[in-house]
């Protein structure tokens, strides 16, 4: 094998570690196991994930782009605090995206899009049931992909994914609260019913009610856990 191959392979395997550490690091940082503040130390990141120094600086410089990390260079990079303005508008952004995606699905409702919505509700259930947050987290985004990868506009879904990151931390805060999974439970049986019967004002309607409700709460949130938010008005604090 020349030089060259061998530069392409390592160049390779840096980019799928760098990928790997991005994917783990930011579902731990959406699921609150690593919290606003935690200082996450570079050299403890490459004796966790074997890797060399490149894969994990380019992971946490992609988690500074989604504004999921602070960098501070030769100090520290630290778990961002939850940013409301951000929050605010990948709201806007979704809920944009999603009342039209909606809308197109239920004026041509598929049987097998409306079986896969059904069957992931009935996982989303069943989680709740057993109290399992990060599995109910995930059938809830699987929920919302189906729709996109069923419409054709993935890359949308890849899109707003990276510009959620301020807005999935305020709901998995949120999801404990009495009430709260169940409400998303009647969210999504309202969507999926409203696409089903190729009912698009419906669906648009329920959409936008769930869709809605993820600010709601952000003053109990910000008073019961003031250490995760960045300042009294959502901005950084000075």
């Amino acid at each position: 094998m020349s030089v060259a191959e061998v530069s392409v392979l390592s160049r390779d395997a840096a980019k799928r570690g760098a990928a790997h550490v991005l994917d783990v690091l930011r579902q731990d940082i959406l699921s609150l196991a690593l919290a606003p503040g935690a200082v996450l130390s570079r050299q403890d990141l490459q004796e966790r994930f074997r890797l060399s120094s490149t894969p994990i600086r380019d992971a946490l410089m992609k988690l500074q782009e989604e504004g999921l990390v602070d960098v501070f260079p030769q100090h520290a990079t630290v778990v961002s605090p939850i940013d409301v303005e951000q929050a605010r508008q990948a709201q806007f952004l979704r809920r944009s995206i999603e009342l039209e995606l909606v809308r197109s699905l239920a004026l041509a409702p598929a049987h097998a899009l409306v079986e896969r919505l059904r069957s992931l509700i009935r996982q989303q259930s069943v989680f709740a049931d057993l109290g399992e947050y990060e599995q109910f987290s995930a059938a809830d985004q699987a929920f919302h992909r189906t729709m996109y990868e069923t419409e054709g506009v993935i890359d949308l879904w890849h899109l707003v994914r990276r510009r959620s990151g301020h807005i999935d931390r305020l709901r998995r805060l949120h999801l404990p609260k009495a009430g709260k999974i169940r409400e998303i439970l009647a969210a999504h049986t309202a969507i999926t019913d409203a696409v089903a019967a190729g009912d698009a004002p419906a669906a648009q309607e329920a959409l936008r009610d769930h869709l809605s409700r993820s600010l709601d709460f952000v003053e109990q949130l910000r008073q019961s856990h003031p250490e995760y938010f960045s300042g009294t008005d959502g901005r950084p604090a000075r």
